[in-house]
């Protein structure tokens, strides 16, 4: 037997070699042109948005450092014969430090209100997940990301005047502030469901209550999903128009986005003082995503992973 299993191993291995003159086919060749194609494509889409996203700041920063007699004798996108910082001076002259406070002021203040009670929320959803009032509460929440702000402005105005806060830096914040928080619920849910159970079983075991565990444990994990809706509900409050002109009416109440309409009928058709307004109005969250962008990444990437 072990003889016939020799001679057929070497009669298999005779098959396999190669007889001398016979041509061994190669390895396929795949044509390399869609490839380059592709990558073309691509390369070019990306200068392409490059130039959408990038041609209108450098438009505007060019523009801001321009005398007005430069602004109309130039062409716009080429460099300033003679740089001034004559508008930015003539801006800062302005009242423009007081919209500055008031944007401030109501950008903290509703991000603070907002991320504070999204959080409370978020986690009660979260640890009482089982529950009917648990899944309706978040239902709730969801519909509101389905309502648009320009549908309830109206009964919002009447709930204003009703409440005397007609005029003020607060008639800006709270609806604001109940404008942010379904989106501020919905990713602070999605991230404290990552958190594993067993940590809330074992501060329950040492004697936790709900507030602490609130605060010493789930605050802490969503550190990056914190930062992510600070900035978001940030940046959306900071460039809000319609509720500050609606709910506003002095001027010392005006805020950034209202208050660059003001600079326009101010300076007349002094573009470049314009594009000096408008360029410090975006300075300070520039700033904010600049030191919080690692935050903000770790807050996207992260809690969406069920």
């Amino acid at each position: 037997m072990s003889t016939t299993v020799t001679k057929t191993r070497t009669a298999a291995s005779r098959e396999t070699v190669p007889t001398r003159g016979a041509v061994t086919p190669g390895p396929v060749r795949r044509n390399p042109v869609p490839g380059i194609l592709r990558r073309t494509l691509t390369t070019g889409a990306a200068l392409f948005w490059t130039a959408i996203v990038v041609v209108p700041i450098y438009w505007l920063v060019v523009t801001s450092l321009r005398s007005q007699a430069d602004f109309t004798a130039d062409s716009p996108l080429a460099l300033p014969s003679h740089p001034t910082l004559d508008s930015y001076r003539a801006v800062l002259d302005g009242d423009f430090t007081t919209y500055l406070l008031n944007s401030v002021v109501v950008t903290a203040g509703t991000v603070v209100i907002a991320v504070a009670v999204a959080l409370m929320a978020a986690f009660s959803i979260v640890r009482n997940a089982g529950s009917r009032f648990s899944r309706v509460s978040f239902r709730l929440f969801l519909l509101g990301l389905a309502i648009p702000l320009q549908a309830v402005i109206i009964p919002v105005y009447l709930l204003i005047i009703k409440m005397q806060l007609y005029d003020s830096l607060l008639a800006i914040v709270l609806p604001s502030a109940a404008f942010a928080l379904p989106i501020t619920v919905m990713i602070l849910v999605s991230f404290l469901r990552d958190v594993p159970r067993s940590l809330f079983e074992a501060m329950i075991v040492d004697g936790a209550g709900d507030w602490r565990m609130l605060w010493s444990l789930a605050a802490p994990l969503a550190r990056p999903a914190l930062m992510t809706v600070a900035v978001y509900d940030g940046l959306q409050v900071w460039n809000g128009f319609l509720f500050p002109l609606i709910l506003t009416q002095s001027g010392d109440k005006a805020v950034l986005p209202l208050a660059l309409t003001l600079f326009r009928g101010q300076f007349g058709i002094n573009v470049p003082a314009t594009m000096a307004a408008v360029v410090l109005s975006t300075l300070p969250m520039l700033a904010l995503f600049i030191l919080a962008r690692r935050q903000l990444v770790a807050g996207l990437t992260a809690g969406f992973s069920k």
